[in-house]
């Protein structure tokens, strides 16, 4: 037999052998949970400098995907959707000229979009990288996070939490005078104490 086609015929008899090794590593990767929102038991809020004034905010809709397991990041995902328009500061005019257009303008972007999909380990928790995207513009993001599971009434329920913070603009949220931050700081503080459920178990 010719070296190359020995060399050749070598390789296909490891390949044949390694094949099923692979296959039950493959097989053995821990499944992921898919975690949907608990809505009335979720909080996703934010805090901003106005007039040298601390000032807190919420939103009140918002959806979140989340497939996890600790033991299988590699396929752990991640996907948040923020209704603009249902921004809620405790303030009528403020929430006005927060939706208008030279600030969150939901009327045209009425949408705030997190999908990560990379979730890594870290020394306080986790960490979701990802694309955030907020008035239409996208930008690389990373979130930190811990999370926790609860059996509750014989359902293992997933409790995340975390805070981050983001620069309102370098997404466009602040245009003709509100680009100035003598009034209205560049930093916006987002939190969030989220109630997830195995999708199965969701109601």
């Amino acid at each position: 037999m010719r070296p190359a086609a020995h060399a050749l015929l070598t390789a296909i008899v490891l390949a044949a052998a390694a094949a099923p090794c692979l296959a039950a590593g493959a097989a053995s990767a821990p499944a992921v949970t898919h975690y949907v929102l608990d809505a009335p038991k979720s909080s996703l809020e934010f805090t901003f400098q106005q007039a040298g004034a601390q000032n807190k905010g919420k939103f009140t809709r918002f959806a979140v995907s989340f497939d996890f397991s600790p033991d299988n990041l590699a396929a752990s995902r991640l996907d948040v959707t923020v209704e603009i328009g249902s921004l809620d500061t405790g303030d009528q005019e403020r929430d006005d000229t927060l939706r208008g257009a030279d600030l969150f303008a939901p009327a045209k972007f009425p949408q705030a979009h997190f999908a990560a999909s990379r979730v890594n380990k870290t020394a306080g928790g986790y960490e979701a990288i990802g694309k955030l995207t907020i008035r239409g513009v996208t930008r690389d993001t990373r979130v930190p996070f811990t999370f926790r599971t609860a059996d509750e009434h014989g359902v293992a329920v997933g409790y995340m939490s975390g805070k981050t913070s983001i620069r309102r603009l370098d997404f466009g949220v602040g245009q003709g005078e509100w680009k100035a931050t003598d009034q209205v700081g560049n930093e916006v503080g987002v939190s969030f104490a989220l109630r997830l459920t195995p999708a199965a178990a969701a109601h």
